[in-house]
């Protein structure tokens, strides 16, 4: 899913005085770490994600990886942080 300017502007708003909830250390994307954000997403819908490497290019790389493996957008990214949102998914029901 594609958000337009407008959405993304929405979800800034609304992330603004979110804390991150998931730290990627300096080891970087682990298992682990890519099941707790896809976690995340599905019980917050809208996260911070605070990544801890200092190198800007190995960050945006992590961070769209990040994005990629969890299906979710990229709302905006400042500095070490980014927000990623994925639409709650409705449970099934019988």
């Amino acid at each position: 899913m594609t958000l337009n300017i407008k959405q993304r502007k929405e979800l800034k708003a609304r992330a603004h005085h979110l804390k991150p909830v998931v730290r990627v250390g300096q080891k970087g994307l682990s298992e682990n770490l890519l099941q707790e954000a896809s976690q995340a997403l599905d019980i917050h819908e809208l996260i911070k994600v605070h990544i801890a490497q200092d190198d800007r290019e190995a960050r945006a790389e992590c961070m769209h990886e990040l994005a990629s493996h969890c299906e979710a957008d990229m709302v905006g990214r400042i500095g070490k942080i980014c927000i990623l949102y994925r639409k709650k998914t409705a449970p099934e029901t019988n």
